[in-house]
């Protein structure tokens, strides 16, 4: 028996990470939102361990932060642990990483949805996308409930047909022991949707009072505020330290004489797992040479005892969890609350999707997070705020908001996954980012609070906020430029001598100055201050923009070349098998892709550099009138 439940502008499927950014950015776009997820209690839940950014990682946070998102401004809000990675590197791989207070984090999430204008939040299990042939028009909860609306974004993330695996003993299920989606399985199958599988897993939850922390080496978060907001001034928060400890031989050999029991070798496990973040006994049969391997001890947050065992996951049986535990040193007394489990769901392959995320063949059917492939919070949240974001822009009949691959990591992961594909989790990693020393975390709001403010994401508080800031930036590189000292100051060369800094033989602009490897912008703060101290953000956009000045042109440069290849549009309506000169192949793939750009199309696997010169030479007799 059905029934109809109400109309709305924009359906949300699933309130995991990718959900909540795509509910939440719908409803600030002023159209009537509804989410819906399986349990009201697991809303924004971290079935893995609850920590947020980490390379590149943390660059999809700040920059989902920079477009008027909410997955920076909850982490400040719920961090036990901030850390500044990478710190010794250039600052195109700096990144942020922080340990959440888990059940702090969902909280705090919980209530943002439920206090946000537009947006209804309700507990369903989604049963059916309905459709009026290849347009979707609402969705149908296995309790007969009829919501309709002319978009929905799916974000199950691995609840499709999830499958949970300890040992021998498998049975139908999603994260922590929630229903799986396997109606919703079937209804997308039934639009034609194509499907892949892949595994995921997650280590034991130990219990803190049975571990002797004082074998292990601490590690502490830093001091200084830090935050992913850009919002975020000075976050007033606990530092809960993490622990560092090892695998060694014996685990390992409890690990190689128990491999017969692994689902994984047992061939129990179809799915594809993810190649960044390999099961432990993964690690051992691959690595058979280490003879450790790096654990760490994680909590899960203020007020629970569980720990997390980072770089322990594992679908080993319970017993033999337990005896690889206790192998490890400051573990020899360890208890297990929770064993750790693999996860087998299923995906939709992104090659069938548009950049907006709306899938090709179904008008209004958007899919983000991990559903489209990927794996990580961070990645679900920012494909979460990009469908929320088209989904409305649909409903409002605006074209669709669009990031390139040299204006955001968001661009790079979106193009790897509709171009490419993906035959494993995909996680985002710096060295996916050609251009990223112009894609740095300190610089996300300089490169998109513009286009949040333009599409009405961006509200008067934050927009005041970043345009001081941009300002200041660019007065005091001006300022820079011009300020000159020469030589004579005692005080300066004494300083310059302290830092092994060549002394001063002509007169130098500061800027020239702080392009000196050995010399930052305590050099201005000692002798060419402000009357307006700057924000230490906005000190450090200055010194990146001035040391760094010659490389980033250069970047620049070769985004120019970019832009013009991502300039030359090609036809939505093409067939490629009529183009002669095209490789079988390049004829395969385009037409499965179908890029919209001579640039996307010199992405795809399998089309090289002699089919790209055939397409520039048919877009030349297009344009000629020429057939």
């Amino acid at each position: 028996m059905t029934y109809s439940a109400g109309s709305y502008d924009v359906i949300v499927i699933g309130a995991g990470h990718a959900g909540c950014e795509a509910a939440l950015a719908a409803a600030r776009l002023k159209c009537r939102t509804l989410l819906l997820t399986i349990s009201l209690d697991n809303v924004a839940l971290m079935p893995c361990n609850p920590a947020v950014g980490g390379p590149a990682k943390g660059h999809l946070v700040r920059e989902v932060d920079a477009l008027g998102g909410q997955i920076g401004l909850n982490t400040d809000k719920t961090f036990i642990q901030i850390r500044m990675l990478n710190t010794g590197k250039g600052p195109a791989v700096h990144a942020l990483r922080a340990q959440a207070d888990k059940q702090l984090y969902q909280q705090e999430m919980t209530l943002t949805l439920e206090t946000q204008d537009n947006l209804d939040v309700k507990q369903a299990i989604v049963h059916k996308i309905l459709n009026q042939g290849n347009q979707v028009s609402g969705v149908q909860t296995h309790t007969g409930a009829q919501f309709f609306a002319p978009t929905v974004v799916v974000t199950t993330g691995t609840y499709l047909r999830g499958k949970v695996i300890v040992g021998d003993v498998q049975f139908p299920g999603g994260p922590n022991g929630q229903f799986p989606a396997n109606d919703l399985y079937y209804s997308l199958k039934e639009l034609g949707i194509k499907m892949g599988r892949f595994k995921t897993g997650t280590p034991a939850r130990v219990d803190r009072r049975s571990l002797d922390f004082s074998v292990m080496n601490e590690q502490p978060g830093d001091d200084g505020p830090l935050a992913f907001s850009f919002l975020t001034e000075q976050p007033v928060r606990p530092h809960v330290p993490c622990w560092l400890t090892y695998t060694n031989v014996k685990t390992h050999q409890v690990i190689h004489n128990n491999l017969h029991r692994s689902p994984l070798y047992s061939g129990i496990i179809e799915g594809v797992g993810p190649r960044y973040c390999p099961s432990i006994e993964d690690k051992v049969v691959r690595f058979a040479d280490k003879d450790s391997h790096q654990i760490f001890v994680e909590p899960e947050g203020m007020f629970t005892y569980e720990m997390y065992v980072q770089g322990m996951s594992t679908s080993l049986p319970e017993d033999v969890q337990i005896e690889m535990l206790q192998s490890i040193k400051g573990f020899e007394n360890v208890k297990m609350m929770r064993p750790g489990y693999a996860i087998e769901y299923d995906y939709v392959e992104p090659k069938q999707l548009e950049i907006s995320l709306e899938t090709k063949t179904i008008q209004g059917l958007f899919t983000a997070g991990q559903i489209n492939g990927t794996s990580g919070y961070e990645e679900a949240a920012a494909q979460g705020i990009m469908a929320g974001i088209n989904a409305a822009l649909l409903v409002k009949g605006e074209a669709p908001f669009l990031l390139k691959r040299s204006d955001a990591y968001i661009g790079v992961l979106i193009d790897d996954l509709i171009t490419k594909g993906t035959q494993e989790p995909y996680r985002m990693l710096t060295s996916r980012a050609e251009y990223r020393l112009l894609l740095r975390q300190d610089n996300a709001d300089l490169r998109l609070t513009p286009k949040g403010r333009k599409l009405g994401l961006v509200d008067d508080h934050r927009w005041k906020k970043f345009e001081f800031k941009r300002q200041q930036v660019e007065e005091e590189i001006k300022r820079l430029g011009l300020h000159h000292v020469t030589p004579g100051d005692k005080e300066l060369e004494a300083y310059l001598f302290s830092l092994n800094s060549s002394p001063l033989k002509k007169s130098h602009s500061m800027a020239e100055l702080i392009r000196r490897p050995e010399l930052d912008y305590d050099l201005v703060k000692t002798f060419a201050p402000t009357p307006d101290p700057l924000h230490d953000d906005a000190a450090e956009q200055v010194e990146i923009q001035i040391k760094y000045e010659g490389y980033i042109r250069k970047q620049e440069e070769q985004v120019k070349r970019f832009i013009k290849l991502e300039q030359r549009r090609l036809p939505t309506d093409v067939n490629y098998d009529d183009i002669k000169g095209l490789s079988r192949e390049a004829q395969q793939k385009l037409n499965e892709v179908r890029p919209v750009s001579i640039g996307h199309a010199s992405r795809i696997s399998g089309v090289n550099p002699a089919d790209i010169n055939v397409l520039l030479i048919y877009l030349e007799q297009q344009k000629r009138g020429f057939k």
